[in-house]
């Protein structure tokens, strides 16, 4: 007999049995491979999903220290918002 299931879709489409599964995948994809094997993506996206709220609080006190450096014409060292740091513009 049939049955109604649950499902969620993570970023390339897959389905997976639980919310965080489908973000542990979309957080792998973004990583990359990370070690030799990429057999370290799924604990660092773990990792990254369990201390999610520390993360976000030091993302944001980064974005306000270079939001005030910026803000007072800092000329010293280069000043990056993260959002930019990683493709070089």
């Amino acid at each position: 007999m049939a049955t109604e299931c649950v499902a969620y879709r993570d970023g390339k489409g897959g389905l997976h049995s639980t919310p965080e599964k489908a973000t542990l995948s979309d957080l792998s994809s973004v990583l990359g491979r990370v070690g030799e094997e990429g057999g370290m993506t799924a604990g660092v996206a773990k990792l990254i999903l369990d201390k999610r709220a520390e993360l976000e609080r030091v993302f944001a006190e980064h974005d306000r220290m270079v939001e005030a450096a910026i803000a007072a014409g800092h000329d010293g060292a280069e000043v990056v918002p993260l959002d930019r740091a990683h493709d070089g513009s």
